[in-house]
């Protein structure tokens, strides 16, 4: 509230400045004259001030009886946005992802497999040769009242078939810095793990989120988050799932199939740089998680794993463009380190295609990793350098070490190193499209070479959220 005495100050400072006059500026009568100026400028600066207190002391009473008075339920609050809103009332932000590549690949991709791995999931291997339709996306984003959103994103392959990718309602108004979702999301494990496929800086996933995710891991279940109220950014969460998705398949049982916990940190380092780490943890469970394998006959038999698997995951990102300013150069670096423990039991040929069917104890242990790194250097221009190594180990096969089988029974697994080299670039005339050509060098299985040449169109259509860091 404007304050008389504050007012007065100001007006005797006034006084103060016009008062000291030379002795040789006026004679007497100008000197009265000029007082006489003064005293009518007091006169209407107090009026003026006495009517700027009035509006004043009007607007906070106004105020207060608005804070005093009774806030509408949500059904009458609910009523009336209909009835002002009509059928036009719900309006979702509408977001539309069209993706589409070329592929030129020396190998075929029918007889791709990333050799010492139990192949699993959808989104393995470089996809077919020539045009394909990419992964194009269809999203539709509101809110449901004042405590909750609903997102639902709609995923198109290349073969003409249509999925969930996620469907899913999340909390906005829990305190405490705490978020609640629900529904089937891209987990928060890892750092590319929640990213759809158009963020990417490379056409594909890191082989290391292939042979130990299937692509990405995708719960239904739910998920809590919790962000830390301090300068620095620390993010703790865990989500608990059906444990339907790979590594994990579908138990037909009762409740938690699969658990997720993950931290993450991060901060900037002065005017130009950021960086974020973390670390994840996932526990899965499968019964009966089949695959295709090749015996010692060269017979093509159907394999089963059951049993549990522990995966951890290091992830690291640093960033930097100048004074913070990304538009017209910046740099990324990023990179994350896999380990999984796989216990249980392996059952050789289910269906009785060779030899006849036998089970046996299961363990493995398996890493790998991937480092990757892109440099904007001009508007609208960048390039990219990925490097994809894993490490299969030695399984330990109780059908093999029992005599009962040998190494052979069991190709797909046999112990190797996979690793692979790839280099982008890309042109984005705007932030709703954007042009790849990205050459490889894939080493997923022993025998071959893979060398391949893919280019690639994203184009952005309609509302669209700020990405992840």
């Amino acid at each position: 509230m404007l304050k008389r005495s504050v007012l007065t100050t100001a007006l005797a400072a006034v006084y103060a400045a016009a008062s000291p006059l030379p002795a040789f500026a006026a004679d007497d009568q100008a000197l009265a004259q000029m007082r006489d100026e003064i005293r009518q400028m007091k006169q209407e600066y107090e009026a003026r001030i006495r009517a700027l207190e009035a509006r004043l002391q009007a607007a906070e009473t106004q105020t207060a009886a608005t804070q005093a008075a009774p806030a509408p339920s949500p059904a009458t609050a609910t009523t009336t946005a209909s009835t002002a809103g009509g059928a036009s009332a719900f309006n979702p932000e509408v977001s539309l992802i069209l993706g589409g590549t070329y592929a030129n690949l020396s190998q075929d991709p029918t007889q791709f497999r990333i050799q010492g791995f139990v192949p699993g999931g959808d989104e393995i291997g470089p996809g077919k040769r020539g045009f394909n339709l990419g992964e194009s996306e269809l999203t539709l984003r509101a809110n449901v009242d004042p405590r909750f959103a609903g997102q639902l994103t709609f995923s198109l392959a290349p073969d003409n078939t249509a999925s969930v990718e996620e469907a899913f309602f999340e909390t906005k108004a829990l305190s405490s810095g705490i978020n609640l979702r629900g529904g089937r999301f891209l987990s928060s494990i890892g750092y590319l793990n929640n990213q759809h496929a158009h963020v990417w800086d490379f056409v594909d996933a890191p082989l290391a989120y292939q042979a130990f995710l299937g692509g990405q891991f995708k719960p239904d279940g739910l998920q809590l988050k919790w962000l830390a109220p301090t300068e620095r950014f620390i993010e703790l969460g865990m989500e608990a799932g059906s444990g339907a998705a790979f590594p994990g398949s579908d138990r037909n049982k009762n409740g938690i199939g699969s658990t997720a916990l993950f931290a993450h940190v991060g901060d900037d380092i002065g005017e130009s740089a950021s960086w974020r780490a973390g670390l994840s943890y996932l526990r899965t469970g499968a019964s009966d998680r089949t695959y295709e394998d090749i015996d010692r006959s060269g017979t093509g038999v159907t394999n089963a794993i059951s049993g549990h698997a522990n995966t951890w995951i290091v992830d690291g990102v640093y960033k930097w463009a100048p004074n913070g300013n990304a538009t017209y150069t910046n740099f990324k670096l990023q990179g994350e380190y896999f380990h999984r423990k796989e216990n249980g039991t392996l059952t050789y040929d289910t269906l009785a295609q060779s030899f006849g069917t036998a089970a046996g104890a299961y363990a493995s242990a398996q890493s790998g990793w991937y480092v990757q790194g892109v440099y904007q250097f001009r508007p609208a221009w960048r390039t990219g350098l990925r490097y994809d190594r894993l490490n299969a180990g030695t399984p330990d096969i109780g059908l093999v070490s029992s005599g009962s089988l040998s190494a052979a029974d069991f190709q797909r697994l046999a112990s190797y190193k996979p690793a692979r080299t790839s280099i982008m670039f890309d042109y984005s005339p705007s932030e709703f499209s954007r042009f790849r050509l990205q050459f490889a060098r894939d080493r997923s299985r022993p025998e071959v070479t893979d060398r391949q040449v893919f280019l690639q169109y994203i184009m952005s259509l309609g509302a669209h959220g700020a990405h992840n860091f």
